[in-house]
């Protein structure tokens, strides 16, 4: 991997751990009085239409070139989809510290997929980062098995997120599609509200009431900071990174996640979570260092 892809890498990297790290706790609020599907649809079409428009400005060429339509639709369906209903749901369900510790399997998952699907064996150095990754998730996750138990669903679906999200992304980086990472985010997130949009007017009929300011200002933020801005930093990565790496840079999410619910919520942070947090900065660092 090219020293100057590491390095333009590393501050996306760091932008992107902060607002998805401290995204998860808000789930549940944003949800609580709107369904997850209308949730999902407005953040995701608000944060689609603010980077076009900001790509316009730019003077951004907004195209994207026909042969690529289909593989640009197949990742926004199998990751924006699958990943925000999902991990969603799985926020609701389980403390949120915790589906994001599912969630944020995804490194381990697309080091799999790009390995079984296409044969692309991970070197030495990415499979340490990986096992120290999944190290970290162990350590997460052990303390926290009653959650999963009396929630099952929240297991599976946590799970789910993270599955779809590494098929999405290794789709999507084979395509290799030539236009500009802000542009390429925008259209994936309008491609993927639209399906989550007529989801939320079938659920939603017959059930229109009035939402608190709380709920407004909440999914607002949503869009604009983790859908918009998190989204463009997290495909301006995976434009600069193999997939696998790409993947692990993303490690240290849920560690953000679990003390922002610690705070928030007072979820549990204590030797467990510790050492999972420097299991996560070593594979980091393993992914990311120059060798």
């Amino acid at each position: 991997m090219p020293r100057s892809a590491a390095a333009k890498a590393f501050p996306l990297v760091l932008v992107l751990t902060l607002v998805w790290g401290t995204n998860w706790a808000l789930f549940p609020l944003a949800a609580k009085e709107v369904s997850v599907w209308t949730f999902r649809a407005v953040s995701l079409l608000g944060a689609g239409v603010l980077l076009l428009a900001f790509a316009r400005a730019r003077g951004i060429p907004l195209a994207i070139p026909r042969e690529h339509w289909f593989a640009v639709t197949a990742a926004a369906l199998i990751y924006l989809v699958v990943w925000n209903l999902a991990s969603t749901y799985a926020a609701i369900l389980i403390p949120s510290g915790q589906a994001a510790i599912l969630g944020f399997t995804m490194p381990l998952w697309t080091v799999l997929v790009v390995w079984l699907a296409l044969g692309e064996r991970p070197a030495p150095r990415m499979i340490a980062a990986m096992v120290l990754a999944a190290l970290g998730v162990a350590l997460l996750a052990i303390p926290a098995h009653t959650a999963y138990a009396s929630a099952p669903a929240g297991f599976v679906l946590g799970l789910l997120a993270g599955v779809g999200w590494a098929v999405g992304t290794v789709v999507l980086k084979r395509a290799n599609v030539p236009v500009p990472a802000l542009v390429l985010t925008a259209w994936q997130l309008l491609i993927a509200a639209v399906p989550l949009a007529a989801g939320a007017l079938w659920l939603g009929r017959g059930q229109e009431h009035a939402v608190s300011w709380q709920t407004i200002v909440v999914i607002t933020y949503i869009t604009i900071v983790p859908m918009a801005i998190g989204n463009a930093a997290w495909f301006a990565i995976v434009g600069l990174l193999p997939p696998g790496v790409a993947g692990l840079s993303s490690v240290m999410v849920p560690v953000v996640a679990m003390v922002t619910g610690a705070i928030v919520y007072g979820e549990p942070l204590g030797p467990w979570q510790l050492g999972a947090m420097a299991c996560s900065a070593c594979a980091l660092f393993l992914a990311l260092a120059r060798r």
